[in-house]
């Protein structure tokens, strides 16, 4: 009698159970094994890949027949590759490019994003691709005048700073340049031309981005790109709460880094 009390009272309490709702943080935590992109990107067959197209090295769009090019471009493919899917490219700029990644435009964001804190309360970043830093471009036929290319030899009366705006670059300018004259220009992909053509002395910009325009343009030098002025860390953005895809995109990364595939891509560009 005893032992069938003791089983009802079980039966009960198991009944109550069931019946209760779940606690609120349980219904927030979904299973882990859903939505996340590392499933649905090869079950769909698509990469879709954020990228800006006017920050070469990284990433350069032909005008001429769409296609993107650059050592983000590459790696992007590859990773397509790794998830048994094709890359398909959106174009985005960077105002949009971490909000479009969170937004679920696209499942990466790449072209030499440098990680900073706002845009990480926005995305995750995967394990840095390389590092870098501001350091000056001038043309070759006056790197005397710039001495050892200190912020004290080029912020001179007389010295104009070109600088694309709204961006790290402008930032960095307008916070160290005082007594020379700082000369925005709003065009990516023409902004070297200025110093080129003598309409502006310097420009101040990622070493990795000094080094591609003075091999395209043999006029320029990029001044201490080894020691640059700052220190930043270029890397890929992925949408926040997806852990699992992170992870992976970390794991490619980390093994591209360091089996030379990544450096390959850069020489092709840099070097």
């Amino acid at each position: 009698m005893k032992r069938a009390a003791t089983l009802s009272a079980l039966v009960c309490l198991l009944a109550v159970t069931a019946a209760a709702p779940a606690s609120p943080d349980a219904a927030r935590r979904p299973d882990r094994h859903q939505g996340t992109l590392l499933d649905s990107v090869p079950k769909k067959g698509v990469l879709k890949v954020c990228t800006t197209g006017d920050y070469a090295p990284f990433t350069k769009l032909d005008p001429t027949d769409g296609t993107y090019s650059g050592v983000d471009i590459e790696m992007a493919r590859d990773l397509a590759k790794s998830l048994d899917a094709r890359p398909k490219f959106v174009a985005t700029t960077w105002a949009n490019l971490t909000k479009d990644v969170a937004a679920g435009r696209c499942a990466i964001g790449v072209g030499g994003v440098s990680i900073t804190l706002p845009r990480a309360r926005q995305v995750y970043f995967s394990e840095p691709t390389r590092e870098d830093g501001k350091t000056p471009i001038v043309r070759c036929a006056d790197k005397g005048k710039f001495g050892a290319g200190t912020l004290k030899d080029i912020d001179k009366p007389g010295t104009t700073v070109v600088v694309n705006p709204g961006g790290t670059n402008e930032q960095f300018t307008r916070a160290h340049i005082k007594q020379a004259t700082i000369k925005p220009h709003p065009e990516n992909t023409t902004i070297f031309q200025e110093i080129v053509d003598g309409r502006a002395d310097v420009m101040m910009t990622d070493a990795s981005e000094t080094l591609y325009q003075s091999k395209i343009h043999p006029e320029l030098c990029s001044l201490h790109p080894e020691k640059p002025f700052t220190f930043s860390e270029k890397a890929y953005a992925t949408p926040r709460g997806d852990d699992e895809f992170k992870a992976y995109v970390d794991q490619f990364v980390h093994l591209a880094t360091h089996d030379g595939t990544y450096a390959k891509y850069e020489a092709e560009w840099m070097k």
